[in-house]
């Protein structure tokens, strides 16, 4: 059964979209079957693998999540070979609001998800920038939480949010997840708060801080506007081997050889 890590922090702009779609795309690059799932309503990391919603609004996230079409009518072939997603749109907002009355609405979407688990050895989610009942879904539906963490001082003091949020699911809904690590992300090492503030997540949270670095690389930064991931956009750049590294870290964690 595939593993499912949602990506996620509720404060925008740390890089958690460019980690779920880089991370996502490195791991099918290193030979492994991976599904990422959009859950932001903002889409952007479907449009950053070239697919706008607006395409086939009727096959997005959104109509999973409220039953009316399956999971499988939803995914689509990325360029990658080994990748696939499930787009989100602008709908998935009223999602949450008609998810009212249902039933464990909670968990709507680690059961949408049980038929294709066995498909994938990763399924990579991108949460929303919010601590609504999306994302409360997909902390349901996941097995750990990987959290971009942007080197800014104001960045640490939003974490406290985002942890409560996982220790009430995992006190509930979701005992068993975890967290998958803390990756720092948009680091200028010329920038000594920069360094400052890794040396004290580092101390803080020890091994959960992941060992790879994500640099910040202007290509990283063109890529969403060309809809490919770093590897496919400049596969010899810093963002490239940056989340290859990434990747590569989290295959260890998880104790599969690389």
């Amino acid at each position: 059964m595939g593993k499912v890590i949602a990506i996620a922090n509720q404060k925008g702009g740390v890089g958690k979209t460019t980690t779920a779609i880089n991370l996502a795309a490195s791991l099918a690059v290193l030979e492994r079957k991976v599904l990422i799932i959009d859950a932001d309503p903002q889409a952007n990391t479907t449009s950053g693998l070239n697919f706008s919603p607006d395409n086939d609004e009727q096959r997005t996230l959104y109509e999973v999540m409220i039953g009316k079409i399956d999971v499988e009518d939803a995914l689509i072939q990325t360029e990658l070979a080994g990748l696939h997603m499930i787009p989100s749109h602008i709908n998935l907002v009223g999602a949450e609001i008609e998810m009212l009355e249902m039933p464990d609405r909670e968990s709507v979407m680690r059961k949408a998800l049980m038929p294709i688990r066995d498909r994938y050895d990763y399924i990579i989610i991108d949460c929303s920038p919010s601590l609504g009942l999306i994302t409360v879904n997909t902390l349901t539906a996941a097995d750990s939480v990987i959290i971009p963490v942007q080197p800014e001082f104001f960045a640490l003091e939003g974490l406290g949010k985002l942890l409560q949020t996982i220790r009430l699911v995992q006190s509930g809904v979701n005992p068993k997840l975890t967290i998958e690590g803390f990756v720092v992300t948009m680091f200028d090492g010329r920038t000594k708060v920069h360094t400052q503030v890794v040396q004290e997540l580092r101390e803080h949270f020890q091994d959960m801080v992941f060992k790879t670095i994500i640099q910040r690389n202007i290509r990283l930064s063109e890529a969403p506007s060309h809809g490919k991931p770093i590897i496919l956009y400049e596969v010899m750049s810093i963002g490239s081997s940056n989340y290859l590294s990434l990747a590569r870290e989290v295959l260890e964690r998880n104790g599969q050889t690389v």
